[in-house]
C-alpha cells in the first residue's frame, strides 16, 4: 500500500532564517517556494539521489530537537562540514558517536529542529 516517502516536513517559525541555515549553510536548493495564505510558506527541496525536505511555518507543531523525528542527511566530509558549520555558531548535541557502519553528529537549526549529519565509513 505504501509506495514511498513523499516528503519530510520540519516546521519553522521564521522562514528568512530557515532559508539561510538550510540553503546558505547546508546548500540546499529549493525548487518550490509556495505561499499559502497572507503570512504562510512552504518550502521544498529535492534532495540529491531522491526524497524530499520541506519546511513550512504554518503548522501547529512546535519546532524542538525532542520532538521524536529526526532527517538524516547523508554527507560526503562530516568533519568539514561540522567545521563550516560550528564556524557559522550552529549548535551541536554532543559530540560525533560512531557505529560500526558510519560516522554521526546531531546540530541544531535556528528553530531547534535536529538535523542528523550521517557519512558511511566504507561506501
Amino acid at each position: 500500500m505504501l509506495e514511498k516517502v513523499a516528503f519530510t516536513m520540519y516546521p519553522v517559525t521564521d522562514v528568512k532564517r530557515a532559508r539561510a541555515f538550510y540553503e546558505g549553510l547546508l546548500g540546499l536548493e529549493t525548487h518550490g517556494t509556495e505561499k499559502i495564505g497572507e503570512n504562510m510558506a512552504w518550502i521544498e527541496y529535492d534532495l540529491p539521489g531522491g526524497g524530499c525536505f520541506a519546511l513550512a511555518d504554518f503548522t501547529e507543531d512546535v519546532p524542538h530537537a525532542n520532538s521524536g523525528g529526526t532527517i538524516a542527511f547523508e554527507v560526503s566530509d562530516l568533519d568539514g562540514l561540522i567545521a563550516h558549520l560550528k564556524n557559522n555558531g550552529v549548535a551541536f548535541a554532543g559530540d560525533m558517536f560512531h557505529s560500526p557502519v558510519c560516522r554521526m553528529a546531531v546540530c541544531l537549526d535556528p528553530d531547534g529542529n535536529s538535523l542528523l549529519l550521517h557519512q558511511l565509513k566504507n561506501k
